[in-house]
């Protein structure tokens, strides 16, 4: 039986999230559901999709995720089901799938077509529920939709480089639950960009002049604890994700803050490098 995983921005105080499990259950009683993150922001689809991409390798491959993010069917928001690197995904054609496959083409992917025959005002629950529970009793794509060769994408998200290789322009695309800031600009792309030289990291008033391997390797430990600077440290490093990210050491961003508030950036806010 298939992993099935539920990603939405449904929040867990209302009904919907039990409401979807349910419903699988009902259609497969020894189903196997993970929680992949049910605090996505409202039709954020930017951070849905960094989330996703980050999780989803985890699972065994011919894992099912189900995503919940600004899944109204309308005729400028169709639903679609892609075998993506081993995994399904069922959602909305709306730049998320496109966000994901940026490491990797889709193998198949298909417009689903089943809602003539599945009643339905909550697509997660009806129409997707279904979809998910047919790839997992070993059912194929092509039963529920059509073939289609293209899917949408989000543009203006891609880090720019400048002519004579010596700016990186990025932006925020994810902050998490330290308050800490991600960006779009990859580990690889800094290597191949910067190629070793001195480099500065602006993001509005924060400047920062060394990437960290790990967030402890900002500290000095051999000074002594209540001389060394520690909490409240900002840093950069490059996350598990390998992402460029900003961050403040041991945040807490309902105390004493984390980097969003404290270097008072947001989502989409411009970070640059600029190499010597």
């Amino acid at each position: 039986m298939s992993i099935i995983t539920l990603t939405t921005d449904f929040g867990l105080k209302d009904h919907f999230v039990s409401a979807v499990k349910g419903a699988i259950y009902t259609q497969l009683p020894d189903a196997k559901i993970v929680d992949i993150s049910h605090e996505i922001s409202p039709f954020h689809i930017t951070e849905a999709a960094y989330v996703i991409q980050n999780a989803y390798k985890n699972f065994p491959k011919g894992s099912i995720h189900i995503v919940g993010i600004d899944s109204e069917f309308t005729p400028e928001n169709k639903h679609i089901a892609v075998l993506l690197d081993g995994h399904y995904f069922i959602c909305a054609n709306n730049g998320l799938i496109g966000l994901i496959t940026s490491e990797f083409n889709p193998e198949k992917t298909v417009e689903i077509n089943i809602h003539d025959t599945v009643k339905s005002n909550f697509p997660v629950l009806d129409v997707f529920v279904t979809v998910a529970c047919h790839i997992a009793r070993g059912g194929t794509l092509e039963v529920i939709g059509k073939t289609v060769s293209e899917i949408k994408t989000i543009k203006g998200i891609t880090p720019i480089v400048n002519l004579e290789g010596k700016q990186i322009v990025g932006s925020i695309i994810y902050i998490d639950n330290y308050g800490n800031l991600i960006t779009n600009i990859t580990q690889k792309l800094f290597k191949d960009i910067g190629k070793g030289r001195q480099f500065k990291i602006i993001a509005r008033t924060a400047v920062f002049g060394n990437v960290y391997e790990r967030y402890s390797d900002a500290i000095n430990f051999n000074i002594e604890k209540n001389k060394r600077e520690e909490d409240g440290k900002k840093l950069a490093i490059f996350n598990s994700s390998g992402y460029l990210e900003l961050a403040i050491y041991k945040s807490n961003p309902k105390t004493v803050g984390g980097a969003s508030t404290l270097f008072g950036l947001n989502y989409r806010d411009t970070v640059t490098i600029n190499f010597e």
